[in-house]
């Protein structure tokens, strides 16, 4: 009995293994492949003018193949949604976790999968009808296609991942942390945010930072409401192009040099979210090894 208990453990720790080795084979591959297939055009193009360039006319005469303007609207674009949204849904999830009775938690609660399982056509399509003709309405410019409306529409789309992380965190803080806090005379808010919130840190800074993911590496949603065209993003009115929709947007037609342009384009945004990952993981360290 003995033995074949032993035997089970060692198939199944096996199995965990290679299901660990091909999640890590997956990301390496996924790494050399884009640096093999974006590397050569930076070369023709030049790290500099491919970075810092601020057109991209990859269609002309005379094409040029400046990505700044997509890169400064990815990082708006994703500041502006992580600045609306996160404060909604950390104080959303504190209410559902703290405060919120539990039928209205229920009801909270299978809201926000519904949320978190809503295509992201969807959004866009919505965004589209609604959010658009709103915007162009009611600050009277031309096209309600803008920055603005990619930043609202992110921030709808994150709230969901937020949301379900932090209470999930705010959740496994011991409740004897709050029982103390209020044995010493604390009122309830107070505790709240002075003893669950701290102790449920990492998990809700885990929570932010998948809500960055999402944000930063979101295409379809954003093209539809954001305007695609390839401008700096100087107002929050100006119809603008992310990194993610310039590689969806022309990558079905293209070819030759524009083509390995929009590889160097999508491992660009792969360097952008490993350094978001990165800092996560630091800042994560530091804080268990206090």
């Amino acid at each position: 009995m003995k033995k074949k208990s032993n035997l089970l453990e060692r198939i199944i720790h096996g199995i965990f293994l290679i299901l660990g080795l091909v999640t890590i084979g997956c990301v390496l591959l996924i790494t050399v492949y884009l640096v093999i297939s974006g590397i050569p055009a930076i070369r023709e193009i030049g790290l500099t003018d491919f970075l810092f360039g601020d057109t991209w006319a990859s269609t002309a005469a005379e094409p040029k193949y400046g990505i700044l303007p997509f890169i400064l609207t990815s990082i708006y674009g994703t500041a502006g949604a992580i600045l609306l949204g996160v404060p909604i849904g950390f104080l959303t999830a504190v209410y559902l976790a703290k405060m919120a009775p539990q039928k209205v938690k229920r009801v909270m609660g299978q809201a926000v999968s519904m949320l978190a399982g809503i295509p992201s056509v969807v959004y866009g399509l919505v965004g589209m009808m609604v959010l658009v003709p709103g915007i162009r309405k009611l600050f009277d410019v031309p096209d309600g296609a803008s920055l603005l409306a990619a930043i609202i529409v992110l921030a709808i789309m994150i709230l969901p991942s937020i949301i379900k992380m932090s209470v999930t965190a705010l959740e496994a803080v011991p409740k004897e942390y709050e029982d103390a806090s209020l044995a010493l005379g604390a009122t309830p808010e107070e505790t709240w945010f002075r003893v669950s919130v701290p102790a449920a840190k990492s998990g809700i800074a885990a929570a932010v930072v998948l809500g960055v993911g999402r944000a930063i590496g979101e295409a379809m949603a954003v093209m539809m409401v954001a305007g695609n065209a390839s401008n700096m993003p100087d107002s929050l009115f100006q119809s603008v192009r992310f990194l993610t929709t310039a590689v969806a947007s022309e990558m079905s037609y293209s070819s030759g040099l524009q083509r390995q342009a929009l590889f160097s384009i999508a491992l660009v945004l792969f360097l952008f979210i490993m350094l978001i990952n990165a800092v996560l993981n630091f800042f994560l360290k530091g804080e268990k090894s206090k």
